[in-house]
């Protein structure tokens, strides 16, 4: 799961970048009129890649945390 999860995380960075270059690329050529609404795709994409980041570092500390409190009712 923890493989899956870090391809998704950069898979989420990369649709970022891919769209913001691929908006900005048209923009130039045509009319960033018509072009600019599609940031607000790549946006979504980058808060989508924090949003994973954020809960991945959330649940491995909480899995460390489920660890140490294991360990110490053993004892």
């Amino acid at each position: 799961m923890q493989f899956y999860n870090k391809i998704m995380l950069y898979f989420w960075l990369f649709a970022a970048v891919l769209i913001f270059v691929v908006v900005t690329y048209k923009g130039v050529q045509e009319d960033f009129t018509i072009w600019g609404y599609y940031y607000l795709f790549g946006g979504l994409a980058l808060v989508m890649f924090f949003a994973r980041r954020y809960m991945m570092r959330r649940m491995e500390k909480h899995i460390e945390y489920m660890e140490k409190q294991k360990s110490e009712e053993r004892k």
